[in-house]
């Protein structure tokens, strides 16, 4: 072990809720913390540049009284980030931004990129908070400049202040769809319209989850504030079942229900999945169907397993910011044991409160996936395209899968699916549901993409710059 190998008690990856609250928890129990993110400033994608919005935000308080409600709808999660990122700030955790992880090996030993160089650290107990990444939606022309994901919509909003203006349209489904709208408006966007693509009928089916989810009934009423803001600002929100882009070079219009409306942006949303890019390459660290995607499988303390390496937040399974923050802090406090910091019987007593909070935010969820399923990868047109780095076709994975073809890394070596710059991390849930579309079996039977380190790229120099 070389000087250069740093050793935290506890290093802890990304910067959302999850991430900072397990740091919070930890330097709590007296634990040295190295957090590492690849943004330049804490607060993960819920939280994103929230510390620098609220100069603006104050003068648009003064100056818009006739929005309230809009405002409302968005500022409840605000004041919980706030109150969060102060928190994380006054803790004393080293904190490196602009550090992406690309390796971890059994000890665990981490490393990652950093100004230029590759660096190592072996901590004591790793805690995975890397979050969700958007669910990929592909429809005809959902390639053309001028079509993105809400997720890269937010992220705009958020650190540029941008929003839709024009003709923007919205398509999907999910709770991600009404909070972009809500805080769109909030900022001075509009929108031509939303098309809301959540299947006929959920709503009955999803009547049966309701009496657990009045345990969580704030999330219920948060989500009828966002969708009465949008539609309270005179947006029309109109249900279709399937969309199309269209243009020569970019996005002229959008085409559901048989009519052709111009556009100049069109905002796609499918929901969300579990960013399991890091976890698939850990070796041991097993994963199960969930939600409609793969999560880590973990205890109740978010171990996994794979000694030494445990998972917190919405990379474990979707749940939302808070519980995210809830499990940040349960898995702090479970490595603080784990490290004799502190006894089983006050690592229970103190996560007592959390584990009562955090079962509450979850009652949701069983409602919500009842409610937005993923769209049926069935229904995709064979010359929509799905893997956008290598150009590969639906209709190219079915007949990879008609060859003889069961799984994702098979599919991969026969039509180059999953190969190019992003890895799959944005094509593997798309090309993962069209493969068990074909075959008819459901999304378990399916073996996903299999990750490898490095899972980001890095450069010879940075990879010469480490003292092994």
């Amino acid at each position: 072990m070389t000087p250069d190998v740093l050793m935290p008690d506890v290093l802890v990856l990304g910067a959302g809720p999850a991430g900072m609250a397990a740091a919070i928890a930890a330097r709590g129990q007296g634990l040295s913390v190295l957090l590492l993110d690849e943004n330049a400033a804490p607060g993960g994608q819920v939280y994103r540049a929230l510390q620098r919005r609220d100069a603006a935000d104050a003068q648009e308080r003064r100056d818009a009284a006739d929005a309230q409600e809009r405002r409302d709808a968005a500022d409840a999660q605000e004041r919980a980030g706030k109150v969060l990122l102060a928190a994380f700030a006054a803790c004393g955790a080293e904190a490196r931004h602009g550090a992406v992880l690309w390796a971890v090996e059994d000890g665990p030993r981490v490393f990652w990129s950093e100004n230029g160089a590759a660096r190592s650290a072996a901590p004591g107990r790793l805690i995975l908070a890397a979050g969700a990444t958007e669910r990929p939606m592909p429809i005809p022309g959902w390639t053309l400049p001028g079509v993105m994901g809400v997720g890269a919509a937010q992220i705009a909003l958020k650190t540029a202040g941008l929003v839709p203006d024009g003709d923007a349209w919205i398509a999907g489904q999910g709770p991600l769809l009404w909070l972009y709208a809500a805080q769109a408006l909030k900022h001075g966007g509009r929108f031509a319209g939303i098309i809301d693509l959540a299947p006929p009928g959920v709503v009955s089916r999803a009547l049966r989850h309701l009496p657990a989810v009045l345990r969580g009934a704030d999330y219920l009423a948060q989500g009828l504030l966002w969708q009465r803001a949008v539609k309270r600002a005179g947006v029309a929100v109109l249900a279709a079942r399937e969309v199309a882009a269209e243009g020569e070079g970019r996005l002229e219009a959008v085409v559901f229900d048989g009519q052709r409306h111009p556009a100049d942006l069109l905002l796609l949303h499918d929901g969300v999945v579990p960013n399991t890019q890091v976890t698939r390459a850990i070796q041991g660290c097993r994963h199960v169907w969930e939600q409609g995607s793969w999560r880590p499988e973990l205890d109740g303390w978010g171990n996994t397993g794979s000694p030494g390496v445990m998972v917190a937040g919405d990379s474990g399974g979707i749940g939302g910011a808070a519980a995210a923050a809830l499990s940040g802090t349960l898995a702090a406090l479970e490595a603080a044991r784990q490290l004799d910091r502190i006894t089983t019987e006050r690592r229970d007593a103190q996560a007592r409160p959390a584990r009562l909070s955090l079962a509450r935010h979850r009652a949701v969820r069983p409602l919500l996936d009842a409610m937005f399923p993923p769209r049926p990868m069935a229904a995709v047109a064979d010359t929509t395209i799905l893997c956008r780095c290598e150009e590969v076709s639906a209709g190219q994975v079915r007949g990879a899968v008609a060859l003889g073809c069961l799984g994702a890394n098979q599919v991969k070596a026969f039509c180059r699916a999953g190969m190019g710059a992003c890895q799959g991390r944005v094509c593997g849930p798309a090309v993962h549901g069209a493969i068990a579309a074909a075959r008819g079996v459901p999304g378990e039977a399916v073996e996903p993409f299999r990750t490898r380190f490095p899972t980001k790229p890095l450069t010879l120099g940075e990879l010469a710059a480490l003292q092994a």
